[in-house]
């Protein structure tokens, strides 16, 4: 069972700079450090494994402040200790927030007592069973420092570095960090490709020391006495060199050798288990510290666990032998060989790495320091040319199997047999029409010889200028790293099967591009071959929302200029692969040829998110602007019951969901699911379920129908997919038009507009293209400095203003053009001139944008704040503007605006909504005629003396401020004429 602990809020603290250490049990968990304010807000998820439900979370609030060089002091501000049993009795296991008092303790001789009152903490607590330990076991390393107790003679870890030192070192605790550290910098290690290791084909000294499994007995003294009984024995011996394969890792630790070593390889240490349990190693068996004969005794030992499939190999078993070279009780050397026999000529080498513990400088304090080099090599130890074979071959290698067919062999025979032949004749005598200097062919036999060598020569000239084209193109993607934060996506081609030749002639020279979110990635070109064997990894550089698929062609390699001839494809849906299937997957390939030659590919894929929980959020906080309003991160229990429910990937999270009918036969009502890359449906009916999903990239258009009895005077959206595309979802659909597109009606959402706005907006996002995304956040960050950020919805629509009960608020003929009248609303220094005199603060608005399936229709958004003597309350506004021709050609404009006013008393219970008609005026030639209407749309049903208070108040206040308005429009504009005439 595992307890999930959110640190929210603090409130009434009397002091800033601070975090919140948990403790349940023998594990403990931190905070960051908030600081410069006495309200902290950390909204921080911590998980912990429970064992006994009567246990209690200890809480505690401390003070920060900087006192050494290296570690920040730390006072005692306040704690509280949390029974599990309050969790456990609650609905459903889950503590909503609760403000708990937090107590300093006073503390006396002999006891301790909490008495003081130091703030309050604001936590939510939920307990959960083993169902939910895979989703969410990444959120204990991930965000927070998690240690143990057992080595409760250090109190934290500290990197020294450069020969500088604390002042007043503290006494100092191994966790995970040190863990963390060695684990990735050892993955490089097994990971590496081994095209850049530089190792020799003889074995050195260090590798004998641990080739030779000698019968050992075994130690029947503590780990600790063995090592003190090492200390004479190898006082006299050197601490070996580093390995030449180079250094992975160099790092000071503020503790003695004897200490780190004792950490690092003791019996049943928790490093070994925390190591194995990051690097993903399963069925771990460690064996016993056993003695081993030699020039001198020394200690080893043999561990065997399943090493966790990497990009081109599966998991296999891997068996680590570890053997101490050199131990006087200050300097430690430990060489450790892996194997790995079930990879590709596993049994030809092995892996090995030389952990040297030496004595640091001398802290000031008097305490020991340490130094941990770790260095590594591959070692071959078989002949030369399998280790070129491990290393993937070399150009000559593929020229010799590539050249070496009858065709070359025989062009080769015949101009050597041509070249002495010309040698040894006698050419002198001229024949026929020869002339000196053209020497013609004497007979038909010899004319019939010279063609078949030009063919010849023609053929291999050829297959030269193929094989050098092949090589300039291979793997310009293969190895190239991908660059940026967010979605990683990692391609490893292994190999291919039965490939489909197009012609006759039956050569194949393939090669694969792989095509992601617009981004293209291209292999390596095999010559002459059906099966096959890349062993390439390309990688996607990083992209903002999760990718969706990955289209996968095979093409036949025929010359850079030549269009390529597809030999199959497919496509690799993440939504419908688990990560375990994605890491070793064989695609069949889909067209006619390779349906027939039954041909496939063998891939490993692997989609890492390697900026965790931060992308989402980033990815959030776009979407906000495209939506208009707060979108906010779900929780760990109800994303995975969204994965749960449509069987999704891990990494898929939920964004918003939406009550709404399904429109078939019988309108079925259910939820309207959004996330990154779908849009699913759920519903159950008595027991008949209705599921379905597709993605975001599979819809063609969005139409929106207006209300109709059909409907129950309810607008409908309609999705339209792509042809073909959504089949799995098809038994959702209410019908198929006759292009074979499916079509999806929902309607009756509680907010239509809402829902709408948010749906467009997602399928813009994921459907755009690269190009398009780039001029999207360009266009986003030029506005984002020059109108402040929405966080709200308007949640009325402007198509609302037509269906709403308007009245005439004002009317009037102005002595100037229509043209002019329009710079009010044309976002010039006209209108932001008139609207800040009229008490407009802050305002803003977006350059006119058409709207799409609608002709002639523009559409913008405006933002500012009333100023005190408009609203008391001095809110802000933001609105959707309108506008399009009255019928009929130029005769006037029509404008309709939706406004949302915040932080005003029961706003969220309606909205504003004005519509100005514009038109030319029948009484002269240069005016207009211009009207203004209002009406409230109530969205919240209030008593009907409220309804009409608030409406005749925002009414009267709307008759002046209107009025007011296009009497500084009809100013500004009369004035700005007489001052350019004069």
């Amino acid at each position: 069972m595992r307890l999930y602990v959110y640190v929210l809020q603090a409130k009434d603290l009397a002091i800033h700079d601070t975090y919140v250490k948990l403790q349940l049990g023998r594990f403990k968990s931190k905070t960051k450090t908030s600081s410069n304010t006495s309200n902290p807000a950390w909204n921080e998820e911590f998980v912990f494994r429970v064992h006994d439900v009567g246990d209690q979370l200890l809480v505690s609030l401390f003070h920060q402040h900087d006192s050494a060089f290296f570690n920040a002091s730390k006072d005692l501000v306040g704690r509280v200790a949390v029974p599990l049993y309050l969790v456990s009795d609650q609905q459903n296991q889950t503590l909503p927030p609760t403000w708990f008092s937090l107590h300093k303790p006073n503390t006396g001789k002999f006891i301790i007592f909490f008495s003081i009152n130091a703030g309050k903490i604001l936590l939510t607590l939920s307990l959960h069973g083993k169902g939910h330990d895979n989703s969410t076991n990444h959120l204990l390393y991930s965000q927070s420092d998690i240690y143990h107790e057992d080595c409760n003679q250090f109190e934290s870890t500290c990197k020294l570095s450069q020969d500088i030192f604390n002042a007043k070192a503290p006494s100092l605790k191994i966790t995970k960090g040190i863990v963390k550290t060695i684990a990735g910098q050892l993955e490089k290690v097994f990971n590496k490709n081994k095209e850049n290791s530089r190792t020799d084909d003889s074995p050195s000294d260090l590798s004998s020391t641990v080739s030779d499994h000698e019968e050992g007995h075994s130690c029947d003294c503590s780990f600790e006495e063995a090592i003190e009984s090492m200390q004479l024995e190898h006082n006299e011996h050197d601490v070996p060199e580093n390995l030449e394969g180079g250094i992975v890792l160099d790092q000071m630790y503020a503790l003695s050798p004897y200490d780190l070593n004792k950490l690092l390889f003791a019996p049943d240490s928790q490093f070994r288990k925390d190591l194995a349990q990051l690097q993903g190693a399963t069925d771990v068996q460690e064996g016993p510290w056993t003695w081993k004969s030699g020039e001198v005794l020394c200690l080893t030992r043999v561990i065997t666990y399943t090493k966790s499939a990497t990009k081109l190999v599966k998991a296999v078993k891997a068996t680590e032998e570890q053997t101490y070279i050199k131990a006087n009780g200050q300097e430690f050397a430990i060489l450790v060989s892996v194997s790995t026999p079930e990879v590709p000529y596993g049994s030809t080498f092995n892996i090995e790495l030389l952990y040297k513990i030496m004595p640091g400088p001398e802290l000031q304090t008097g305490e020991e320091s340490c130094h941990l080099i770790v260095s590594w090599r591959v070692n071959f130890h078989q002949s030369t040319m399998m280790r070129s074979m491990i290393e993937g071959g070399s150009d000559w290698e593929l020229a010799i199997e590539y050249f070496w067919n009858f065709t070359v062999v025989l062009t080769i025979f015949m101009v050597l047999f041509f070249m002495v032949h010309v040698l040894l004749c006698d050419s002198s005598q001229v024949q026929g029409l020869e002339i000196d200097g053209l020497d013609l062919p004497d007979s038909f036999g010899e004319l019939i010889t010279s063609g078949i060598l030009v063919l010849l020569l023609q053929r291999v000239y050829n297959m030269v200028s193929h094989f050098i084209q092949a090589r300039l193109q291979r793997g310009s993607d293969h190895g190239v790293k991908a660059q940026g934060d967010g979605w990683v996506l990692t391609v490893a081609l292994i190999e291919g099967a039965n490939l489909a030749s197009l012609d006759s002639t039956n050569d194949l020279d393939p090669y694969v591009v792989f095509t992601c979110n617009g981004k293209t990635r291209t292999s390596s070109v095999k010559l002459q071959t059906h099966d096959p064997q890349w062993n390439e990894i390309l990688e996607f550089d990083a992209m903002e929302e999760p990718p969706s698929v990955l289209d996968v062609e095979v093409f036949d390699f025929d010359g850079p200029f030549d269009q390529a001839a597809s030999l199959g494809h497919t496509e690799i849906n993440f939504l419908k692969h688990t990560s375990a299937e994605l890491s070793n997957l064989w695609i069949p390939l889909e067209g006619k040829p390779a349906q027939t030659s039954q041909s496939k590919l063998h891939l490993r894929v692997f989609l890492d998110n390697n900026k965790g929980v931060e992308t989402i959020k980033e990815y959030l906080t776009k979407m906000e602007k495209e939506v208009g309003k707060k979108l906010n991160l779900r929780s760990p229990h109800k994303n995975s019951t969204f994965q749960k429910l449509f069987g999704l990937p891990p990494e898929e999270f939920l964004i918003s969901d939406f009550t709404c009918y399904l429109r078939r036969k019988l309108p079925v009502q259910g939820r309207l699911f959004l996330s990154a890359r779908i849009v699913g449906f759920y519903a159950n009916l008595f027991g008949h379920k209705t599921k379905f999903f597709f993605l975001w990239e599979d819809i063609e258009d969005i139409q929106v129908l207006p209300p109709s009895l059909a409907s129950v005077v309810s607008p409908t959206l309609v999705i339209v997919l792509r042809k073909g595309r959504g089949l799995d979802a098809r038994h959702g659909a209410k019908s198929q038009d006759e292009e074979g597109r499916l079509r999806f009606y929902f309607q009756s959402f509680a907010s239509f507009n809402e829902t709408s706005r948010t749906i467009m907006a997602l399928w813009r996002t994921r459907t755009s293209t690269t190009d398009q995304k780039e001029e999207i956040a360009e266009l986003v960050q030029h506005e984002q400095e020059e109108i402040p950020i929405v966080t709200e919805e308007v949640t009325g629509s402007v198509v609302d203003v037509e269906n709403t009960k308007m009245s005439k608020i004002y009317t009037a003929e102005l002595p100037i053009c229509i043209t002019s009248v329009m710079e009010m609303f044309d976002g010039g220094e006209m209108e932001h001139k008139i609207m800040e005199k009229s008490g407009c603060l802050n305002y803003a608005a977006t350059s006119w944008e058409q709207v799409k399936c609608k002709s002639g229709v523009y559409e913008r958004r405006v933002c500012y704040k009333f100023n005190r003597h408009v609203s008391i309350f001095g809110g802000e506004v933001t609105s959707t503007q309108q506008k399009y021709r009255i019928a009929n050609g130029d005769v006037g404009w029509i404008v309709n605006e939706v406004m949302l006013l915040h932080d005003v008393p029961f706003s969220d219970h309606f909205r504003v909504q004005l519509r100005y008609q514009i038109e030319k005026s029948s009484l002269a030639r240069n005016a207009c005629k211009c009207d203004a209407y209002i009406g409230i749309k109530w969205l919240k049903v209030k008593s009907i003396n409220f309804q009409l208070r608030i409406t005749r108040n925002i009414t009267d206040k709307f008759i002046h401020r209107v009025k007011e308005i296009f009497e500084f429009l009809e100013r500004e504009i009369l004035f700005g004429t007489w001052n350019s005439t004069r």
